[in-house]
């Protein structure tokens, strides 16, 4: 993800995995559920983007913008009166862009028990204060878990990377189809 606008990298000491974790906490009002008292999707998408927004800030101490979710899991419902904890960490920073991860619990405010609710990946860039893209420090995983997600980052963004050129020679093929249609038309 790497841009011509780009700033140079300025020998930023990689940051921890830990110095970018952050935690949010909510509690679901009528307003934020369905007729059925679940939480609406989209306002826990809200909710996920923001924590994440949070860890990829403290990563990058820049400007960012969300560039993609690229997965969530719905596990489980979360009811009218929960308590919502999200939790994000940086899992990899690439030139310009970060994969940040980040899980959600619901707390039965009556019971005690807590529930693995949903998890989420998103991607965010970096910016400056005009759009350009910025360069992100480099991120230094230490235990084994944020090893394997560190690794496992790479892999997703094979994927998306993959997916969008796929998107892409489909509009391009889509489009000469279109042109030779129209091509045909004007010479009847």
């Amino acid at each position: 993800m790497s841009s011509p606008e780009a700033s140079p990298a300025a020998n930023v000491a990689a940051r921890t995995v830990a110095s970018t974790q952050s935690e949010m906490t909510e509690i679901i009002l009528p307003n934020d559920t369905n007729i059925l008292g679940n939480l609406l999707g989209g306002r826990l998408m809200h909710f996920i983007d923001l924590t994440g927004a949070m860890a990829a800030y403290r990563h990058s101490r820049t400007h960012i913008v969300t560039a993609a979710m690229d997965h969530i899991d719905f596990i489980k419902p979360v009811r009218l009166g929960d308590l919502l904890t999200l939790r994000a960490s940086v899992n990899r920073a690439f030139n310009t862009s970060m994969e940040v991860g980040v899980k959600v619990w619901a707390e039965n405010t009556r019971t005690g028990q807590h529930s693995h609710v949903a998890s989420a990946y998103l991607v965010f860039v970096s910016i400056d204060e005009q759009g350009h893209r910025q360069h992100v420090p480099p991120l230094l995983p230490e235990t084994a878990d944020e090893k394997r997600r560190y690794a496992d980052a790479q892999l997703r963004r094979e994927h998306r990377e993959a997916e969008q050129a796929r998107r892409k020679q489909e509009r391009l093929a889509h489009a000469a189809k279109e042109n030779a249609t129209a091509s045909e038309a004007q010479s009847v």
